[in-house]
């Protein structure tokens, strides 16, 4: 540091003996060799007040400033890390708790159409069993009905053969007889 200084006022110096008259004339007295000396004098007594000035009181500030600076940004990653591992391990627990859900909810829907299997199978045996009955029950009153529409063709088959007998011939045909003639007729229908 005092090297550089020494280094500039040599440079100082030797500028001192460049000036030409032209700069004075021109009204630069900045540049007169004979008020050099007291400029270079207060141009190092400012230098140095200045940098005491900056070493003891601005740079100080400044340090503390930007330390103060790199802890909130150190303390700032170091809750940013610690909210991102909490947030992995919300996140874990979170897809666990939806597996877990998805689990459970396969097991629900397994169980409730197994329920309805069984109830729909429970309901079908007993619409299977009523529908039987009443198949049996329809069927038996069909052969009923045959039955007595039968009985009744046999007597109406023979009032008919009475009525039609006594037109052609002019008489009455026994009874029996055309019983048994249409009971021969029934027969060989069945057949």
């Amino acid at each position: 540091m005092v090297r550089a200084l020494l280094q500039a006022a040599m440079v100082a110096l030797l500028m001192i003996g460049a000036v030409d008259s032209t700069a004075l004339a021109a009204g630069l007295p900045q540049l007169d060799a004979t008020k050099f000396a007291p400029q270079v004098i207060w141009l190092f007594l400012s230098f140095a007040i200045f940098y005491l000035l900056m070493a003891r009181l601005a740079l100080p500030r400044i340090n503390r400033v930007l330390e103060e600076r790199q802890r909130r940004i150190d303390d700032g990653l170091a809750k940013a890390e610690s909210l991102r591992d909490e947030a992995a391990r919300v996140l874990e627990a979170y897809e666990a708790a939806i597996d877990e859900a998805r689990t459970e909810a396969r097991t629900i829907v397994r169980t409730a159409a197994a329920e309805f299997a069984e109830t729909s199978a429970k309901r079908q045996g007993e619409l299977a069993e009523r529908l039987g009955a009443e198949i049996a029950q329809g069927e038996q009153r069909i052969a009923e009905a045959k039955e007595r529409a039968l009985a009744n063709i046999r007597d109406a088959a023979i009032e008919i053969a009475r009525a039609a007998s006594e037109k052609l011939v002019g008489e009455a045909a026994d009874e029996t007889v055309l019983g048994g003639a249409v009971d021969h007729a029934l027969k060989d229908r069945a057949r």
